[in-house]
């Protein structure tokens, strides 16, 4: 682990390499799994505020799925996520585009309907976040739906942490990237 400012970093993200290939994945991550994306405390209010300009772009399931639990739901283990279509299947905010998960949340921003991209869980996958009380911790996720990505990344030359510098800076800031670049560099890691 490298310290940056209060957050512990997992040397893997700096290590390894990482590029979505979303034409060999198909998105996989938003339709497997036990649950919905994590969300934070905050994000709940923003998803019940922006789902009018979502919901013309979300499957008829997912409105379905919306309308009868709620734009969050708590999880199994108590987490705060994005609820699922019958319960465990795709999360509720997918739909597709040429046999291909899209998030109707970020079709919304992209078009200028909503200012907020997605969660902040889903932007900086596979990075999963530990929260305590003083620090974060950041580490790899890794998940075998991924393997195309990881390939690809590795053939790109591309770090997980340079791949996912825009939800990084969303999460954490500017500065805080520019000291985590900066600890990449080090020959210690």
């Amino acid at each position: 682990m490298i310290e940056v400012s209060d957050v512990l970093v997992n040397e893997e993200i700096i290590k390894e390499q990482f590029v979505c290939n979303l034409n060999r994945c198909k998105g996989a991550c938003c339709v497997e799994g036990d649950s919905g994306a994590p969300l934070d405390q905050h994000e709940l209010t923003i998803l019940k505020e922006i789902y009018p300009e979502v919901k013309p772009f979300m499957t008829a399931k997912g409105i379905e799925t919306i309308e009868s639990t709620g734009t969050h739901v708590v999880d199994e283990d108590g987490d705060l996520t994005t609820p699922c279509v019958d319960g465990n299947k795709e999360c509720a905010y997918v739909t597709w585009e040429n046999g291909i998960t899209k998030c109707a949340i970020e079709i919304a921003y992209q078009k200028g309907l909503i200012h907020w991209k997605k969660p902040i869980s889903c932007h900086l996958y596979p990075i999963r976040i530990t929260k305590y009380p003083e620090f974060d911790v950041l580490n790899y996720d890794r998940w075998h739906i991924c393997h195309d990505a990881c390939s690809y990344g590795r053939e790109l030359k591309v770090p997980v942490y340079s791949f996912l510098k825009e939800p990084l800076i969303r999460k954490y800031g500017e500065e805080w990237y520019k000291e985590l670049e900066e600890a990449a560099k080090s020959p210690h890691i």
